[in-house]
């Protein structure tokens, strides 16, 4: 009580004191000179681009899971381990929905907010378009997601946000890309920091309305009439959509060092998943080509097969680089070798691949005292070279997929000009292309292509189409683990087929079945308890992998 009777006028006169001092001088006392006061809504629109390949952290989930799960990628320990033998890991099934969440969705939904009220309808209008994308890659994956009250904890005081049912997310979805593509005029505001169209608002009108191509045909066999209507308008001006490879909405990434370091999970300046793919132990741990999308190229005479996947003796490569790695297809071609691509399922040594003599090895190994040869063992083919730089594109979506998707509206009976084969060879045509123009591929001859497209026409009947259409969409999307899981899924092509068809099956510990989702993260039931209970009854009670989103029906 003395202290208090002391400490009374100090502190009265104290408040007397800091209540004569200017404002600005409080300002400046309490201001972080290494913050900045506001954020440009541009610089926000480029974090949420460059993270979609460039978050190291979470790409890991396409290596783990997706190409497992659309059984390109087999061989490697993450892949086969994870998603090859449908193992159930937390920390691992969560990397989009933890990094996207308070990253890229957080950026995006403040960034429409204070170019809202800035007037800034063009920077608005691409923020607004990249969100759904963003957003569409959380739903694809988990099913029913925050949406409407994502990102809204500061602004709206939403930190609880409501998990949308897909349905409506898909609504919202249209409405968005819609609203936004109209909102956009040459006058407006200048966007800046684009790494994708640099500003062009012409193609982000065109990338709206090609993605609601896209997720018109995600819906079709769960709601056709509002995927018809959706997908009509969004084609009525046939100049409002992709019409060349100039169109594709590829994000540019620059070449930055092979790192796996602390450093490398914040630079989102390269391509994060071509780093991945490299590997973090490449002479032990490349990227194998499964056997499912080996065989279909190469049972079908694709000229992409062999710019896609190579056989490589790796024992000399650096660990910063693959330029040291000895490229042995040539030879295997020739001599006739046994091809080996890992079975779904299966670890790159299993089984142990049959040797062969190599000239190549041996001309090495005589003057390499540390290269051994005895017999060649490297007869699995491998993701090529050219797919393993941190300067490759990250893939939106391109022309090539637009091609594809107008066949399959044809064959549905939409109201499409033109013709289905038509559209099925240009999409082909321009998915050879895309190899060339943006990995620096071989170019694919005229005479190979016709070749090709003379052994593998569109088909006869509708099904039979479907299956052509979407089998090729699958080799496209290659390079876009998320559309490629996601279509197969919709469109039930290629068939694939259970790892426990290959004999492993005492190993997949998640079931037989081939996943159909990832489950929502464990920390959720905390975090945001009611919205994720009342998820969980929509799906029956379940966080099962096994129960397909809204729109999987087939």
């Amino acid at each position: 009580m003395k202290l208090y009777k002391f400490l009374t006028p100090v502190l009265t006169t104290f408040a007397l004191i800091a209540g004569s001092c200017s404002d600005s001088y409080m300002e400046e006392l309490n201001t972080d000179p290494s913050k900045a006061n506001s954020i440009d809504p541009n610089a926000q629109l480029t974090t949420a681009q460059l993270q979609t390949y460039g978050d190291l952290g979470m790409v890991e989930i396409y290596r783990n899971y997706h190409y497992a799960f659309a059984q390109q990628l087999m061989g490697c320990w993450n892949t086969t381990n994870y998603g090859g033998r449908h193992t159930v890991d937390n920390n691992e099934m969560c990397r989009i929905w933890t990094s996207l969440y308070p990253s890229a969705i957080k950026n995006l939904a403040d960034g429409i907010y204070r170019s809202e009220e800035a007037g800034q309808t063009n920077i608005n209008a691409a923020l607004r378009i990249y969100r759904v994308y963003m957003m569409s890659l959380i739903t694809d994956v988990y099913g029913d997601a925050p949406f409407s009250e994502a990102g809204m904890g500061y602004i709206a005081e939403k930190y609880n946000p409501r998990y949308d049912t897909q349905e409506e997310i898909y609504a919202s979805f249209f409405t968005e890309l819609k609203d936004a593509a109209d909102a956009m005029s040459l006058s407006g505001d200048k966007i800046t920091g684009d790494v994708i169209y640099n500003g062009d608002v012409t193609k982000w009108r065109k990338l709206a309305n090609s993605l609601r191509l896209r997720f018109a045909m995600r819906i079709s066999d769960v709601d056709p009439q509002k995927a018809r209507q959706e997908f009509e308008d969004a084609i009525s001006d046939m100049g409002n959509i992709f019409t060349g490879s100039e169109d594709d909405a590829l994000i540019k990434y620059i070449e930055v060092a092979f790192s796996f370091g602390q450093d490398s999970y914040s630079d989102y300046r390269g391509n994060a998943l071509s780093k991945l793919l490299f590997g973090n132990d490449p002479s032990n741990n490349p990227s194998y080509i499964c056997s499912t999308f080996f065989n279909q190229m190469y049972n079908s005479g694709d000229p992409r097969t062999f710019i896609i996947s190579r056989f490589y003796y790796d024992g000399l490569m650096s660990l910063t680089s693959p330029d040291n790695r000895i490229d042995l297809t040539e030879e295997i071609l020739a001599k006739g070798v046994q091809m080996n691509p890992r079975d779904p399922g299966a670890y790159s040594w299993e089984p142990w691949p049959t040797g062969y003599d190599s000239d190549i090895m041996k001309e090495i190994a005589e003057t390499n005292p540390s290269v051994e040869v005895s017999m060649a063992r490297e007869t699995e083919p491998k993701l090529a070279n050219n797919f393993l730089k941190s300067d490759n594109p990250g893939v939106v979506i391109t022309y090539a997929e637009v091609n594809f998707l107008l066949a399959e509206a044809i064959l549905k009976g939409w109201t499409v000009p033109g013709d289905a084969a038509t559209y099925y060879e240009r999409g082909i045509r321009a998915a050879m292309d895309f190899l060339t123009d943006n990995y620096g591929c071989r170019k694919i001859s005229d005479d190979e292509f016709a070749t090709f497209m003379g052994n593998n026409g569109i088909g006869y009947t509708n099904e039979q189409r479907k299956a052509s259409i979407n089998t090729q969409a699958w080799i496209l999307h290659f390079t876009n683990p998320a559309e490629a899981w996601a279509n197969v899924r919709r469109s039930g092509y290629p068939r694939l087929k259970s790892p426990a068809n290959y004999g492993f099956g005492q190993f997949l510990t998640g079931g037989q079945e081939i996943p159909v989702r990832l489950s929502y993260p464990v920390l959720e039931s905390s975090y945001n308890k009611s919205g994720y209970e009342e998820a969980l009854q929509r799906m029956g009670g379940s966080n099962s992998w096994n129960i397909p989103v809204w729109w999987d029906v087939d």
